[in-house]
């Protein structure tokens, strides 16, 4: 009886031992209590879920009021215990951004209702002040989004769902944020960085990632707005002949880019000759998934159109009309009398132009980063003072800064989902399956920029489903039918 005593005694000292041990560690979701929550979606119809919330991701907090987590468990779905995770953030402008409490109307509601498991993360910003002190100029969102990350793989036998299925999701700034998660899997230049945070010592990759209008590759974003936006006359625009000869300089500079970039469009090399056709496609195949729903396209934004019935015969000339490789299936030919053969994309950019104000030029780089002359971006990549630096060496150069400094490229980098496409090592993994949206009436940045991530990550091997949406601006989670349909795609058994 005694040793049996002395056994079960021995047992208890090991429990109380390893209970005290989780209670020691700061990162642990051990012992979280979650509130029963309730949404009521558009259609009426209520989803009961488990919220647990205020969730600090690190040890070294900066910010309370941005560095934590919400989780949330939907409560009357089958397998949610090892359901998919709908990462979503709200960074915007590259500000701050807290967490929340899931919407009805935007994809953390939805994926509730579909039975997955949503994380919504806080995150710091360019506005992030501590003690008079700015603490999230660069990179730290992209920082505590990986420790948030990371926090999911850390916790990921205590937590519903499968931290191995981690979807991301943001808009804009949240898009970069979106990207940059899938591209830096357990990069070693962020380790050291989310070491000194207290970040979780696990893995921060993600399964996949959704990115609705990514305002990423900043250091060429200036060139790319210029070179897309150049048959906008200056009475549009509204800028002064200095500023249309900083725009002249930085659109001469795309051409470069764009053939050193070496992207294909299968086997064909893009290149600064071809390139203006690789948009038009894009854009051709956004008009004409509009015309298959029904939408009339105005003839003054400069498209093309033949008729069902000519397609199946042969054109004016006796040729055959070609058929684009992008344009989409046709879904209601009995609706559809026609179809989008060719854009004036002169045309299609000034009406882009005129819908929404193009930016001032430089567009993100601002050639003056004082007072108001600033751009959020260059509130990013300041110092903790509150400065605003230039980041790209045209704009340096142009301002008088003179150069760019070491700490600014790094971080300018850091920033930027572009430059990770080479894997550091065998720890880095980047995102399987990518959603990428950008509204085809969107000029917050230009066309280019996400068509050319959609585009290297197609060639690198990854599953890319990529589009210009029709009419939208700038804007995110719409279409959730034609979101949640790819998630339930790609995370089927």
């Amino acid at each position: 009886m005694k040793r049996k005593t002395a056994i079960l005694l021995a047992i208890a000292s090991i429990l109380t031992l390893n209970v005290a041990a989780v209670a020691r560690d700061p990162l642990s979701f051990e012992g979280q209590s979650p509130k029963i929550l309730f949404l009521t979606m558009p259609w009426g119809e209520e989803v009961t879920y488990y919220a647990y919330e205020g969730i600090f991701y690190v040890t070294n907090v900066a910010d309370s009021t941005y560095q934590t987590l919400n989780y949330y468990v939907p409560a009357e779905k089958r397998g949610a215990e090892f359901a998919p995770i709908l990462m979503r953030n709200y960074v915007g402008g590259y500000m701050a951004a807290e967490a929340r409490r899931p919407s009805a109307t935007d994809a953390t509601g939805r994926a509730l209702y579909e039975g997955y498991c949503v994380c919504i993360a806080g995150a710091r910003g360019r506005d992030s002040e501590q003690g008079g002190a700015f603490t999230g100029r660069a990179p730290a969102a992209i920082l505590d989004l990986k420790a948030a990350v990371a926090y999911l793989h850390y916790n990921d036998h205590l937590m519903p769902g499968d931290a191995n299925r981690i979807i991301t999701d943001g808009t804009s700034a949240g898009g970069a944020m979106s990207a940059l998660l899938g591209m830096t899997g357990n990069h070693s230049l962020y380790r050291p960085l989310l070491k000194a945070m207290g970040a979780a010592d696990s893995r921060d990759d993600v399964f996949a990632s959704a990115c609705y209008c990514p305002i990423i590759d900043l250091e060429h974003a200036d060139a790319a707005y210029e070179w897309t936006y150049q048959c906008v006359d200056q009475a549009t625009r509204g800028a002064t002949d200095e500023q249309m000869a900083i725009a002249a300089e930085l659109a001469a500079q795309f051409p470069q880019y764009i053939n050193e970039l070496d992207i294909h469009d299968g086997e064909k090399q893009l290149t600064a000759l071809n390139y203006r056709d690789y948009l038009k496609s894009f854009i051709i195949a956004s008009a004409q998934r509009a015309r298959n729903e029904g939408v009339i396209i105005p003839d003054s934004l400069g498209f093309t159109f033949y008729a069902a019935a000519e397609r199946r015969g042969a054109s004016a000339d006796g040729t055959r009309p070609s058929r684009l490789k992008r344009m989409p299936r046709i879904a209601h030919a009995d609706r559809q009398s026609e179809f989008v053969t060719d854009v004036d994309l002169d045309t299609y950019l000034r009406y882009v132009a005129t819908r929404t104000p193009l930016k001032s030029t430089p567009a993100f780089d601002a050639t003056g980063v004082v007072g108001a002359m600033a751009t959020g971006e260059n509130e990013l990549f300041g110092d903790a003072s509150g400065s605003a630096v230039n980041f790209t060496a045209f704009s340096a150069a142009k301002s008088g800064q003179g150069t760019v400094t070491p700490e600014v490229e790094a971080n300018v980098k850091l920033m930027n989902p572009m430059a990770f496409f080479q894997y550091d090592t065998a720890q880095h993994r980047i995102a399987r399956f990518w959603y990428i949206r950008h509204g085809a009436a969107d000029r917050d940045t230009a066309f280019p920029v996400p068509i050319n991530f959609a585009t290297k990550l197609s060639n690198y091997g990854l599953n890319v489903d990529f589009a210009l949406t029709w009419n939208r601006g700038h804007e995110g989670d719409y279409n959730l039918d034609d979101l949640f349909t790819w998630i339930a795609l790609i995370t089927r058994p």
